[in-house]
Formats: C-alpha cells, structure tokens, sequence
C-alpha cells in the first residue's frame, strides 16, 4: 500500500513536468507542422465559432478541416476538447452566493478521451478593459495566465470517456467563496476538462474557456450613466404603386415585413424584449408608416402576380405593442426612411438637389410619429453608417436640421492617449455634439448568437466591460453609449436584451439614461474633438455607397414628379406615395445590395412615366379644309381617376403665312376618365399642305409629354373666294358704267325750279327705277356669295373624328382617317 502510494504521488509530480516538456515540444515543432495541422489559432487571434473557417490557416477552428486540400487535420493538445459554457448563474456573484456553470464539452479529436474531468481555473483579477479583451480572445491552455486550479469540495466533475466527435453536457455547481475572490473587479473564470487520450496518454488539460466574473461586493461611489440604443430600422418594403380606389390601397414589394412583425419575428422580438428595459428607443419613421399601412387593407407583388396581403392583425398587435412600449418614453425618430448620409455626402452633393431631401424627411418624421404613437418624437440626431464621420458627412447631417451626430469612439478616435473611457458627449464646433458610442461594447452583440455559448460570453464581457470602466475612475461620473448594429437579428436582441437586464438588475456600478440625456452630458475636455479627415474615412463603408449616378436617377425622377403634380388637382394622391418611395431610395439599407436599389429605383420611375402617359392627346389623321376659315379640334385624353386642371394646350402651323391659327392658346380641363375636344379658329390664305404641331404645356411653360402633329390640306381658295370677289367687282364697274351712259344720253339738266310735265315725269321716274333693280340684283348676289365664306365649320368626314362634347370613360375619340373640312 505504501509503495503504491509513493508511485501515485511520483506519477501525480511527474504530470505537471510531462505537460510542460510536452508543451515545449509542441512549441518547437509548430512552425513545421502549422501548415499541416493548423488547429491553433495565433495568439490574440478572435475565437472561432465551431465549423467557420480560421482565415489565417484556412482550417475549421473546431473540426481542423484544411479549406484548402478538405483533409481533416487532428486536433490536438489544449484544442482536443471544445468546452462551451452555456450558463452562468448568477451573473454577478456575491460573497454567499454558489455559482452554477453549465455548458457541454465536445472531442475534435480522433481518439477517445478517458479519465476526463471538469475543473474550475480561477484567475487573476483584471485591472483593464484591454485585459479583458485579451483574455477573451486566447485560445488554449496558458499556464501561469489562466490562472490557478480551483480545489475543495464539489469544485470539479467527472466526465464520461468521450469518444472521438461525442458531446456531452455537464453542469458543475461551486460555492463562490472557493473561487477566492479579492477586490472589486473582473475576474477571469476557466472552464477546463482535464483527462487523457491515445495521443498523450498522461493527465493534462485538453480543452478550456474562458468567461469573466464581475465582482462587486457593494455599489459604487459613483455609477457610470449608460445608454443603450434599441433600434427599430428596416429595409424598404413599399413601392410608389396604390390602386386606383378612393383608398388607394397600397402596394408593398414584398411581404417580408410580416414575418418580422409576427410573433418569434425580429421586430416583434424587439418590441416585446425592448418593453421592460431601461433602453433608448430610436426609430425609422417609415418603418411605422408601412406597418401602418398594412393594418389596412393592401396589395403585394409576387410572381404571379399582385395579391391581397393578410398580415392586418399582426400589424395592429405589433403597432399596440410599440404604443404601450414607448409610452412616457423619449423617442428619437431618424429622418424618414432613414436616409444613407455618408452617401450623400461622398456621392450626391454634386447632384443638384439631392440635399433637399434630407428636410422634408425630418418633417415627415415628425408627423408619423405623432401620428401613429401618439408622441412627439426627438429629430435632433442623426446616425451615419457604423458611426463613421468626416467633414462632409457632418455638413450633410446638419443640413437635415440635425445638431446631434451619434458616432463611434473608434471613428472619433482618441489620440491623447487617455487611460480611461470618457464621457460620450463632445462638441465638435458649430454647436454641433457627436455622441461617441463606445465601439467594444457596441460591436459586442454581432455574429452567429444563436449559440448558448457565444450569448453567454456576449452577455459576461458586456458586464464584464462596463464594471471595468467604472473603476477606472471611481469617483467620476461619465456617460457611456451603446450603439448596436442597426437592424440585429433575433438572436443578437435576445443577447442585447439579457445584457441590459443582467445589468439592471444585478449591476451595481451603473444607471441607466436615455439618450437625449447623454447627449447633455458635461463633456470631458481632454477628450478627442476634431472631426476625422476625408481620409480616414473607412474605405471597406466608401465601398458599399451608393453611386452618382443613382443620386442622378433619383433627381430625375424627382423633377418627372414636380412636372406631374401641377397638372392635378388632387395632387397628394400622388405627391404621398412617390414622396415616401424617394426618400426610401436613399435609405442605408441599401447598403451592400446595390442591384435591389437599382430595381427598385427603377421601377418608381416606370411607374411614374406610366402614370404621366394616362394624359395625352390623341393623334390626328390628315385634315382637309375646304373654306377661307374653320375650326380644328384638338383632342386630349384623361385616364387619370382625377380632374387635371393645370395645362394649356398650343397649336401652331408650320406656315404661318398661308394658314393661321386665331388663337394659338387655349387652357386645359378634363375629368378623370374623360376626353376634352379643343377647337382652335383658323383662318387659310391660300392653298397647299400644312403641318400642324400640337403640344401640352404646364402652367409654368415646361412641355407636357410628346408633341402631337397633324397634316391639314387647304383646297378652293381661288375658284370660289377669287372668284366671287372678282364677280363683286366687276358688276360695281358695269352698273356705274351704265350710269354714266344713262346721263350723257339725257344731255343738260332742266331747272330743278320748273315744273315737270306729267308725261316726262314719268319717264324720268322709270328711267331712274331700272338701274336701281339692276344695282339691288347685283348687291343681292354678292351678299349672299360672302355669306357662305365666312361661316366654314368643321367636320369630319365620317362619325369617327374629333367631337365638341366631353366624351365619356369609355370613348378614346380616336378620330378617322382623311378628316375633311368643308364651307
């Protein structure tokens, strides 16, 4: 008994020397066989979730797959076993409290592991933010850095042999006064399973992870103020298409949204995990106008077709849920449609005026918000994409009537070198503030969280973070804000959400503020306040914006609009629908999908032409104009559902000088569904073809669609109009001829004094009575002959042509071939 007691104590020292001969070795041969094996991960290195490729080695992190010959390379040493911990409770310990790890340990490598147990490393405490980032991305067992074996009662746990690829679950339960905790502090927590396999047949440690303890015995002096921005932001859904009905039901791209809004969706996540936390709401406006829109009727765009959407009811629940949710809560709204201001910036100032959308998406902002949750919203911040500034995106931001920038501290970078994290808050001149999210704790909660482990190292490095910044300086009071990615997966909220309330509620170092609060905050004057160069600006974000040439399109569009709306007397009809699909054009969701923003760009244009087009004139066949003067009927057809009241219709020959039009003008108004005749008066001087032009004009002399042109051919000008004048003339001449004679023959005039004789009387009175019939005949003739030139109206030549009366929905008054005007 006593010599197997002496070899078990021999063996048992051995151990220790054997793992470290063994880890030398392995150290030494690594540079020869990285590049064949390549499970470990380079010191520092980010760790990997199992099966994602390590892009240094081109190996799985977990399996040791080579990506480049699809061999699988052992695992070995401290890497042979993953360790995940899915759980741990509570999550800021106290003196009296027993801690519970639960999490599962999985073999990568190709043997059985025998003899395994799980132990606890304490290690030692961790005085910096940077220490704890360090810790968090080692991969392996560091001796001397991980910390010392905890040992006691119930501090360790056996395991199951573990054949190769096997995973098995354990939850190991430890009184917290076994860990030895000291100070106040972060403490850093292994996770190991200690055993042995084929391959190194001796106890050692074949697995480890690390989690963190924040330890704090009693509340601060003085807590930190933090912030957490909870966004509700997504991608555009709606098109500028509405039905034709009084109610113009709209029409969404896709019905997407539904699914994100409907229970175990995204936003409902967000909604109700968002609810009970002390977080700063900050919010799309769009995103509440389309939800809205869908709490009604509407239509979506599928393959197939257009269908009739049947999310009603889940929207009305989300849109309640929000309601109650943000009630006596500040509510900062983005501009609406949460326009892409880097883009503007470094792409759309050379556009013209691809800036003054910025305005009327704030003030749009403002009134869906108080209109759908009943609250007057916060439009004083603005958020750049990831946080990045330069000068040019402060510009445009301000333009938007913005006097708050929500940045990132790895953005406004800090060059003086200061050992603590300042407060948020910094004037950056202008009477402009950037709110500088802190850039670790903001990018805590991004990747693939829908493992326990990866959620629950999420959640321990947050606290973990947080405490540390405390005791930085434990006697000041600085604002902190976090500031996740804009639109966070379901899983990524659950984290945030666990990470917010762990702190709430167990957190005793810090407060909760809303943002407009830390906006407030006295800034700290050794911190950085110049805005960073065009330089800097990071080139990976400049990649991803959106092209001059889409800013162009958009302004196009915007212009076809404006000509648009002046001819309609309802225009909000149109002016609300296209307004909300331009500003969604601009929105940074477009962000890395550069041929969606295209299509859609793209089909707002089509849809507006196409609705442009529903007013026009409808083409003439050729005319023949048979008269000194007629009228010529001008077409125009509506298939709008409303009035338009706005245009002028202009005709105009191409020879002025031979066909005249009286009045070249005329003004424009047509019913919905309805066709207009215009008669313009025209006066022909002489025969011949004419061209005739006409076009639509809006009120401010811009063209109004294609120019409409006509052939008129104008026919017995000179055998009737000539000839009748030349008839008038020539019995004037004869009967004063006559005249004339009449007097000569009769020789001197007698006394006029003297009495006539009764027989000379008479003959005068006959003699003077036949020209006067003479006289009356030929005035008669000539009377009648100018009558019927100047009284010419237009006709067609068959039923088909051109009408004075208001036509009817159903008549294109289309008009007939070889339209003909006769005296």
């Amino acid at each position: 008994m006593a010599e197997a007691a002496r070899q078990h104590r021999t063996r048992t020292a051995a151990a220790p020397r054997r793992l470290l001969r063994g880890t030398a070795a392995v150290l030494a041969l690594a540079p020869l066989v990285v590049g064949a094996v390549g499970t470990a991960a380079p010191a520092g290195a980010a760790p990997q979730a199992p099966g994602t490729a390590n892009p240094a080695t081109g190996t799985s992190a977990a399996t040791g797959t080579s990506a480049a010959t699809g061999r699988t390379a052992e695992a070995t040493g401290s890497r042979t076993v993953e360790v995940a911990v899915n759980r741990v409770t509570p999550v800021t310990p106290q003196k009296n409290d027993t801690l519970t790890v639960s999490g599962t340990v999985t073999n990568r490598g190709r043997s059985t592991v025998t003899d395994a147990r799980i132990v606890l490393y304490s290690g030692q405490r961790l005085n910096t933010r940077s220490a704890i980032e360090q810790a968090s991305s080692r991969t392996g067992f560091r001796p001397g850095q991980d910390g010392e074996q905890v040992t006691g009662r119930n501090t360790s746990l056996d395991v199951d042999d573990l054949s190769a690829g096997q995973t098995r679950s354990f939850t190991l339960t430890v009184p917290v006064k076994r860990l030895e905790l000291d100070a106040d502090g972060v403490y850093q927590l292994g996770v190991a399973l200690n055993g042995q396999n084929q391959a190194e047949a001796y106890p050692h440690v074949l697995g480890i992870e690390r989690t963190f303890l924040p330890w704090q015995t009693a509340e601060a002096k003085t807590r930190t103020q933090l912030t957490f921005v909870w966004p509700l932001i997504s991608s555009a859904h709606m098109t500028a298409r509405t039905e034709s009905n009084r109610q113009q039901t709209p029409v969404f791209r896709d019905d997407g949204l539904a699914a994100d809004i409907s229970p175990g969706g995204r936003l409902h996540q967000m909604v109700n995990l968002g609810r009970d936390l002390p977080v700063s709401w900050v919010v799309d406006p769009d995103l509440l106008a389309t939800v809205d829109a869908m709490t009604k009727p509407y239509k979506v765009e599928t393959p197939d077709g257009v269908v009739a959407g049947q999310s009603q009811q889940a929207a009305r629940a989300w849109l309640n849920d929000l309601q109650r949710a943000t009630e006596g809560r500040e509510v900062v709204a983005l501009p609406f449609g949460d326009p892409d201001l880097a883009s503007l910036a470094h792409r759309g100032r050379t556009v013209s005026g691809a800036l003054n959308h910025l305005r009327p998406a704030t003030e749009a902002a403002v009134k869906t918000v108080e209109t759908i949750l009943h609250t007057t919203p916060n439009t004083s911040f603005a958020w750049p994409v990831e946080g990045a500034l330069d000068p040019s995106v402060v510009s445009v931001a301000t333009s938007a009537g913005a006097r708050k920038i929500l940045t990132r501290s790895d953005s406004l970078r800090e060059t003086g070198g200061l050992p603590y994290t300042p407060t948020a808050a910094r004037p950056i001149g202008g009477g402009v503030t950037a709110v500088s999210a802190d850039a670790r704790l903001s990018k805590l909660f991004r990747g693939d969280l829908t493992r326990a482990d990866a959620s629950t190292q999420a959640v321990q490095r947050f606290l973990a973070q947080t405490l540390s910044i405390t005791e930085q300086k434990p006697n000041a009071r600085r604002s902190i804000v976090v500031a996740p990615q804009r639109m966070p997966s379901v899983s990524e909220a659950r984290t945030m959400a666990r990470a917010v309330r762990a702190l709430a509620d167990n957190g005793r170092w810090a407060e909760f503020a809303e943002l407009g609060e830390a906006a407030k905050a006295k800034p700290d004057p050794k911190a950085q306040q110049q805005v960073p160069s065009a330089d800097s600006y990071p080139a990976n974000l400049r990649k991803q914006e959106l092209e001059t040439d889409a800013f162009e399109e958009i302004q196009r569009t915007r212009s076809t609009l404006d000509d648009f709306t002046v001819i309609l007397s309802q225009d909000d009809r149109v002016i609300t629908p296209f307004g909300g699909a331009l500003r969604r054009e601009l929105s940074t969701s477009w962000r890395g999908r550069p041929a969606e923003a295209a299509a859609y760009r793209e089909s707002v244009q089509a849809h507006l032409t196409e609705l442009t087009r529903q007013v026009r004139l409808v083409q003439k066949s050729r005319m023949t104009l048979s008269g000194r003067s007629a009228t010529i009927p001008v077409t125009v057809q509506n298939n709008l559902i409303q009035p338009v009241d706005g245009l002028e219709l202009r005709l105009t020959s191409g020879r002025r000088l031979g066909l005249e039009v009286k009045e070249e003008v005329k003004p424009v108004v047509v019913e919905g569904g309805h066709s207009q005749s215009i008669k313009f008066d025209t006066t022909a001087k002489a025969n011949g073809r004419y061209s005739m032009e006409a076009q639509l004009f809006t009120k401010d002399n811009k063209p109004y669609g294609p120019p409409m042109s006509f052939q008129v051919d104008v026919t017995e000008i000179t055998s009737t109009v000539l000839l009748v004048i030349a008839g008038g003339m020539l019995l004037v001449v004869l009967a004063g001829v006559r005249m004339y004679t009449q007097r000569k023959r009769r020789g001197p005039q007698p006394d006029p004094d003297a009495p006539l004789e009764p027989s000379a009387a008479a003959e005068e009175s006959s003699q003077e009575e036949e020209p006067s019939r003479a006289q009356a005949a030929s005035t008669g003739r000539t009377a009648s002959t100018g009558q019927a030139a100047s009284t010419g109206t237009a006709r067609p030549e068959d039923d088909s042509g051109d009408s004075s009366d208001t036509s009817g929905p159903g008549n294109t008054d289309t008009p007939g071939t070889g339209e003909k005007v006769d005296r």
